[in-house]
């Protein structure tokens, strides 16, 4: 028999109670907590207000204190009385200290922000121990490897203090570890803490990003990697065999998707138990009357920037306005895909039409450039700064997307839709822009995210939660989702859907550019019914209709700790 929506809900109410009968204390510790440096923190603070209405004050976040007096948090507030004043009365070892608040995001979740002092300088122990264990080989690390293993071992050790403090037994923790860089937090609490639940996500495969962004075809001779092979030969082994372990270790490994899930199998040896998929949060969506105020001050600001940048007086409100953002990851993102569809856009634009692409992906920015800040009447002096940077970088000769966009104008294929790159982070104090980004979001037409390499795809999701009609592909986890769950096509669900391959890049390029182009064509009335339609899509993916995969992550992990321990 069928069972309808009420008892559906009754039984749901069931395993939530079960599951908060044997957990006193839910730690999730990331890097990207309080710090907002890529996709993860989307992740995080999007599902925090759900996660906080079924845990309450059990869930406690754990960042790095990467802050300072100079430069503080401006999403952390501090509140020395957090966990029963755990901040004056626990003692911690190594040089350790922390700072207890909340997450200044819906729900206001209890964090601490984790310095960890001198434990880089106890590592060579801790590494020791997790090559006998665990088979961690540390040997080979460099660059962010040691930070992130003295911020995750420090986290363990803070874990394990605060549950002591708040005599919370041992087996009623559950700690959930967040990417790579948290993975010998994770070890540390297996060693340390034996009967607390653990649970792993990775948002991405280490390795699998790397040999994307080697260049190296993913997807045609998927079957025939091997994960210990590719990190041996791209140097990789630290980071991978640390990710491996991890999630070999913990009671429930987790991922974001199916494509990722796939991936695990391959690279990692082990399929994950569970595939959370990444909700949103609708209420970091703003309501009709500021939504449409945020929409016209935006795009009133774009006008303004690319007609300073032009020169002259070319764009108004009536101009397409596209883009793209993200993480700077050149072929991986799609950025390569994304400017040549922009180029096949200008040579398809309907006549009289006018069109302006943006790249809101942050680089290796210097400062806000002279010139531009000059014509905007924001002060500053003039450079020679290219006519399509917002802001200079260090690197200008080099970036990949620079040296993209000065080869299509040369080839005069930038002509028609005029392409400005904005190397910056929008958090509303850049210099040029100042307007945070889910502020400017509204303004756009348009987005485009032609991934290559994309487990979950945050940023589309995020267009199509702002009301703005999409491109993506099915190498993205929530392109994926959408095409198993939609009818993908921008009226129907303000997303379109495009096959990406190793091998048919210019097809991919021609199907964006087609179904873009088309849009333009299209008639306000035919806007506003995409524009409805990206909205209601979001709705389907708000985080209270994916939080059931997490609980049920939890549920296995709690299991399976029991397992092992019998």
């Amino acid at each position: 028999m069928a069972t309808n929506k009420s008892e559906q809900k009754t039984n749901e109410k069931v395993a939530e109670a079960d599951l908060l009968s044997e957990v006193d204390l839910l730690f999730e510790t990331s890097w990207e907590v309080c710090n907002k440096i890529g996709g993860i923190y989307a992740v995080l603070s999007t599902k925090a207000r759900v996660l906080k209405e079924q845990f309450d004050d059990r869930l406690v976040f754990i960042g790095p204190d990467v802050w300072n007096a100079e430069n503080p948090s401006p999403y952390f507030k501090e509140k020395k009385t957090i966990l029963k004043s755990a901040l004056t009365k626990i003692s911690l070892p190594w040089g350790i200290t922390i700072r207890t608040g909340r997450w200044d995001i819906p729900g206001s979740p209890q964090v601490i922000l984790v310095n960890p002092g001198e434990t880089a300088s106890h590592l060579p122990e801790v590494y020791g121990k997790m090559w006998e264990r665990f088979g961690v080989d540390s040997l080979h690390s460099y660059g962010d490897y040691e930070e992130s293993c003295a911020f995750s071992v420090a986290s363990a050790i803070v874990i394990k203090a605060i549950a002591a403090h708040m005599k919370v037994r041992e087996a009623k923790v559950m700690a959930h570890f967040d990417e790579w860089t948290t993975g010998m937090g994770l070890l540390y609490t297996r060693l340390t803490m034996p009967n607390a639940a653990t649970v792993f996500t990775t948002h991405a495969t280490s390795i699998g990003r790397s040999i994307c962004g080697n260049g190296k075809p993913l997807y045609d001779f998927f079957d025939g990697y091997k994960g210990d092979q590719m990190a041996e030969q791209l140097n990789m082994q630290s980071k991978h065999s640390l990710e491996k372990a991890a999630a070999h270790a913990a009671d429930c490994f987790t991922t974001v998707s199916e494509v990722t899930a796939r991936e695990c199998k391959q690279l990692l040896e082990i399929r994950p138990q569970v595939v959370t998929p990444n909700g949103f949060e609708p209420n970091f969506v703003p309501k009709t009357v500021k939504y449409n105020k945020l929409r016209k001050e935006g795009r009133a600001r774009l006008v303004k920037i690319a007609n300073a940048m032009a020169g002259k007086n070319l764009y108004d409100d009536n101009t397409f306005f596209i883009a793209t953002s993200g993480r700077h990851e050149y072929r991986n993102k799609g950025l390569d895909l994304f400017l040549d569809s922009v180029a096949r856009i200008g040579a398809n634009l309907p006549k009289g039409a006018k069109a302006m692409a943006f790249i809101f992906v942050p680089a290796w920015v210097k400062e806000p450039s002279g010139s531009l800040k000059t014509k905007l009447g924001l002060g500053g002096q003039a450079d020679n700064a290219p006519d399509f940077l917002t802001h200079r970088l260090n690197n200008e000769d080099s970036d990949e997307v620079c040296v993209r966009i000065r080869e299509l104008k040369q080839q005069g294929a930038l002509d028609k839709v005029k392409v400005i790159y904005a190397p910056c982070y929008l958090d509303g104090n850049d210099g040029i822009f100042n307007i945070a980004y889910y502020d400017i979001l509204p303004a756009l037409d348009l987005t485009i995210f032609p991934s290559y390499y994309e487990p979950w795809g945050y940023t589309p999701m995020e267009s199509v939660a702002f009301g703005v009609p999409t491109i993506t592909d099915d190498k993205a986890g929530f392109g994926q989702w959408v095409a198993d769950n939609f009818t993908p096509t921008l009226r129907r669900c303000g997303v379109v859907v495009i096959p990406r391959t190793d091998s048919n890049y210019q097809d991919a390029c021609e199907k964006i550019s087609a179904k873009a182009v088309n849009y333009i064509k299209e008639s306000p009335a035919g806007r506003s019914e995409a524009r409805h339609a990206s909205f209601l899509t979001a709705a389907k993916a708000d985080w209270q209709f994916f939080m059931k995969h997490y609980d049920h992550a939890f549920e296995v992990a709690i299991a399976r700790r029991n397992y092992r321990r019998k």
